[in-house]
């Protein structure tokens, strides 16, 4: 079995297509069945924040698996698969850990070192222990990406390169000025009482805003974290507890306001923030100019393989050879091999017959060059284009008024309505537009230095994992000398009849003794070739050598893996 993830994040979609895909707490749930239903997977965890959705799984083949896993997502997304296709990435084996390790130090993060992701992988974790999607894979990689996360935050310096979320979402409100100055002495309106909301409670508290009201669907949830925003020991401010219904009327006393709910509709629609401006100022809320609403371009899909339309025996790529994993972005080709090998690959994926171009060892020439140039702008027209980023023409400023409302929208899909950036009199900041100003802050050193531990930690994780697999080799071998015991002394009992209980004791303590001490240097031997790389072929070996059951090996790799499935939440 080997680790797979498909996914998309604010890195590789526009926010418009994040929005439409995300999933609601039933429909990860769904999703999840749904994956360890399906044939190439055993199983599967859901990562789903408000930047990205990523499907991981342990699959016994990799084209059926990427296939499977992006039907899925389209599925349970709404979204069309033809459309979602060229924004997805996908990471196999190694690059998988890598990739997951990176999310959970706040690499891959719109805000560089933020830390409110842990806190989303041990959710996404906990859900998939809770309904047994996740075995001993899933379990070990998860709880270690933790372990990595929290070893990167508290070893380096990760946490002054990011902030929150919502620590980047005020200052960006603040345009420039200091977040605390700017919040001191607000009105706060928190619609949402869930994590994110009740961080941005927090913050808002410590800031020193001068009053919190929380709105919420369940009334008792907005007590609650109004209670505790009273009580707190840190800060002095005023909170409240009001329901959803009360929204409208709280906004034209708020000075500030912070959504992030579930809702799959708007919370704050134009109209009514208008007519919050226009209540407050006496002047219609106009549009203040282009500029603030961007059109995503939309871009050109490319459909990945039909599950079951292909399968791994028939594709040229030897993964196999390939140790430390690869990546393959939407639509993009296999990254780390060369051009002919992508040929091959391209050609493969579309149905067409497999070209045997052998390699050329020396320096290429110009013909030769312009050949595999041709190679792999037909793979790219086969696989799909290689995303670019670009930043769109600057446009020429158009003043605005000062604003009288802020709002600050976590929420994904969005609670207030895009159209509110064209009002004047308000400053809105949104999942689209922190993501904008995220591409310019600047990385801290200490970025590198996590860089690093994550590469040493996808190292030792694969080495473990590797180590592992051979552990049930090892198991019934043992199992297979003490059966061999069992006989013997048996036998002897046979021989001996009148043998008392002591020195039989005795004999069958030594003879275990002895079987110990020659399965010990040849089993701790092959646990370090194992966990090498390249090393997985040691466990084959071992069952060879000893003429071991293959099905009792798999006996005792079932039961392992069930024990972990059954496990409750960490």
């Amino acid at each position: 079995m080997s680790l797979l993830v498909v996914g998309l994040s604010h890195r590789s979609a526009p926010v418009s297509v994040l929005e439409r895909a995300s999933l609601g707490e039933e429909a990860q749930l769904k999703l999840l069945q749904d994956t360890v239903a399906a044939e190439p997977a055993t199983e599967a965890a859901v990562l789903a924040t408000c930047n990205r959705i990523e499907l991981y799984a342990d699959v016994d083949k990799f084209h059926a698996g990427v296939a499977e896993l992006s039907t899925l997502l389209a599925q349970h997304s709404g979204v069309g698969l033809e459309e979602l296709t060229p924004h997805l990435y996908v990471h196999y084996e190694d690059r998988a850990v890598h990739h997951l390790f990176s999310v959970a130090c706040g690499l891959d993060s719109m805000v560089v070192g933020e830390g409110q992701i842990l806190g989303q992988i041990k959710d996404s974790l906990a859900r998939a222990q809770d309904l047994h999607t996740a075995g001993r894979l899933l379990n070990d990689l998860f709880q270690q990406a933790l372990r990595v996360g929290k070893r990167a935050h508290s070893e380096t310096g990760i946490d002054r390169a990011g902030q929150s979320l919502v620590t980047f979402g005020l200052e960006q409100l603040a345009a420039g000025a200091d977040s605390q100055t700017w919040a001191r002495g607000k009105k706060a309106l928190v619609i949402g009482a869930g994590s994110m909301s009740s961080l941005a409670a927090a913050t808002l508290a410590r800031a020193g805003v001068a009053e919190i009201v929380v709105a919420n669907r369940t009334f008792e949830r907005a007590e609650r974290l109004a209670r505790i925003l009273s009580e707190g020991d840190d800060t002095d401010v005023l909170a409240r507890a009001v329901p959803m219904d009360a929204v409208p009327f709280e906004l034209t006393r708020a000075d500030v306001a912070v959504s992030c709910t579930g809702a799959t509709g708007l919370v704050l629609t134009a109209d009514s923030v208008a007519a919050t401006v226009e209540g407050r100022t006496g002047a219609p809320a106009a549009e203040a100019g282009p500029g603030a609403v961007r059109d995503e371009p939309e871009a050109a899909a490319v459909p990945l393989p039909a599950p079951g339309a292909a399968g791994d025996e028939n594709c040229p790529l030897d993964l196999s050879t390939v140790p430390t994993g690869f990546s393959v972005m939407g639509e993009a080709a296999v990254a780390g091999l060369d051009a002919a090998t992508l040929e091959q690959h391209g050609a493969w994926a579309a149905g067409g017959a497999v070209v045997d171009r052998p390699r050329e060892t020396g320096r290429p020439g110009p013909e030769a060059d312009a050949e595999l140039i041709g190679a792999l702008a037909a793979t790219a027209a086969t696989a799909g284009r290689i995303p670019e980023r670009r930043r769109p023409e600057p446009v020429a400023d158009v003043p605005r008024p000062e604003p009288v409302l802020f709002l600050l929208d976590l929420a994904m899909p969005r609670d207030v309505d895009a159209a509110v950036h064209r009002l004047a009199g308000v400053r809105l900041v949104d999942i689209e537009s922190l993501a904008d100003a995220s591409a310019d802050a600047p990385m801290a050193a200490d970025v590198d230095t996590v860089r690093g531990i994550v590469a040493d930690e996808v190292a030792a994780f694969g080495a473990a994992q590797r180590a592992a697999h051979i552990t049930p080799t090892v198991v019934a071998l043992r199992s297979m000398a003490a059966e061999v015991v069992a006989a013997e002394m048996a036998r002897l009992d046979g021989r001996l009849p009148g043998l008392d209980g002591k020195h039989r004791a005795e004999i069958t303590q030594t003879v275990k003794r002895v079987v110990d001490k020659l399965l010990h240097a040849p089993t701790v031997r092959v646990k370090q070739l194992a966990a090498e790389p390249g090393g997985a072929g040691y466990a084959d070996a071992l069952r060879t050598l000893f003429d071991l059951d293959q099905e009792t090996v798999a006996s005792v790799s079932r039961a392992e893996n069930s024990t972990e499935k059954n496990r409750g939440p960490a």
